[in-house]
């Protein structure tokens, strides 16, 4: 996992979580108190609500990305980046400065008034993007999208949204983000929950993490509450999202979130480490499969699971037979008998045990059905 340096400002495993808020010079985004169209106001927000509450990034936004809206072209972006300029300039407080937008012509623009780095919501589908970042050496967050300048974050699948953040390739400062939200009508909160619970899979892409989860619907129906009411499931979120991988985490709420997510940092487990070798934080064989593809290595043995099995007399002797001879299965001769095998292996053993005992042999097969 490479370590990117945003105007100084290090993101990576070595570093505490990072916290992005957010500013909107848009008058059409959905989140009142983040919308400013005077950049003296916008910038007092910015050292009041954001930098001061432990904001390390501020992301500034120049249109709404909802998808009910009509995209705004270049021109209009850029007319409203004099705002941003403006409101950045009159920021007393320290912070790393991100223009969000879609358009390499305003990302230059912008990097050349001022912002120390991009957040292109379109994940360079404008093939000039990572040039103009890697001339200007910024960082740039990439999220995951189709190769559309009109469909942000319209990708639904974890498998599409994983190919989605390799398009285009990455530029050395490159910080991937899993575009969650409903960025398109084919994109159900199923979906979404299904990326978050596989977080630690773009982990596999060796570059650090951005997620943006505060109050989305995915996270608050679960708990059935309103966005007003969202905080609190958005701060369980943050922790959870720290302790799968996550780096950077873009939020409204700023001090609430960079409380939480020092307590994920601070509960994520410590892997093994030396010069030029780390442990890999992988939990599930698709987890690890990631990390095979990424360096073009075939298919390994998968992890080894311990599993707690009550077993009789008999049915322990069929399982030690069975298990005899596979390498890397190990069994303990108690009643309570833990296993320790990989998902093929219980798969195997399922069906080598069925014809001594048919009740044993279900069993495992239904352990083995969970675990795929």
């Amino acid at each position: 996992m490479r370590t990117v340096d945003a105007a100084g400002l290090p993101i990576g495993d070595d570093h505490p979580p990072r916290i992005m808020g957010v500013l909107n010079v848009s008058s059409e985004s959905p989140y009142d108190p983040s919308v400013f169209s005077d950049p003296g106001e916008a910038a007092a927000y910015v050292d009041r609500a954001l930098i001061d509450e432990g904001a390390d990034i501020v992301d500034v936004g120049l249109e709404s990305a909802n998808k009910r809206l009509e995209v705004l072209p270049v021109e209009g972006e850029l007319e409203r980046l004099d705002t941003a300029c403006e409101a950045i300039e009159s920021v007393s407080g320290d912070a790393v400065f991100s223009i969000e937008t879609r358009y390499h012509q305003v990302a230059a623009a912008a990097l050349s008034r001022g912002f120390d780095m991009v957040n292109d919501v379109c994940g360079f589908a404008d093939p000039e993007m990572p040039r103009v970042c890697a001339e200007y050496d910024v960082a740039v967050a990439k999220m995951a999208s189709p190769p559309d300048l009109e469909r942000p974050g319209a990708v639904e699948r974890v498998d599409d949204i994983y190919e989605a953040l390799s398009l285009n390739g990455f530029t050395e400062k490159t910080i991937v983000d899993p575009a969650f939200g409903s960025w398109s009508e084919g994109k159900t909160l199923a979906d979404d929950r299904e990326t978050f619970d596989r977080l630690r899979e773009f982990r596999a892409l060796g570059r650090p993490i951005l997620v943006s989860i505060n109050r989305k619907n995915f996270l608050r129906t679960l708990a059935g509450r309103s966005t007003e009411e969202a905080l609190a499931v958005s701060l369980a979120a943050t922790s959870m999202a720290v302790e799968r991988g996550a780096h950077v985490i873009r939020t409204h709420d700023v001090r609430e979130t960079a409380d939480a997510a020092t307590i994920g940092h601070a509960f994520t487990p410590v892997r093994a480490r030396s010069e030029r070798a780390e442990e890999l934080d992988v939990h599930t064989d698709r987890e690890l499969g990631r990390h095979l593809a990424a360096v073009g290595a075939d298919s390994a043995r998968g992890l080894s699971r311990a599993f707690s099995l009550t077993l009789t007399a008999d049915d322990r002797r069929a399982l030690a037979i069975a298990a005899e001879g596979m390498e890397g299965v190990s069994m303990s001769d108690t009643e309570t008998t833990i296993l320790i095998a990989t998902a093929d292996d219980v798969e195997r053993l399922s069906s080598a045990v069925a014809a001594d005992s048919a009740t044993l042999g279900s069993r495992l097969e239904d352990l083995s059905d969970d675990l795929y």
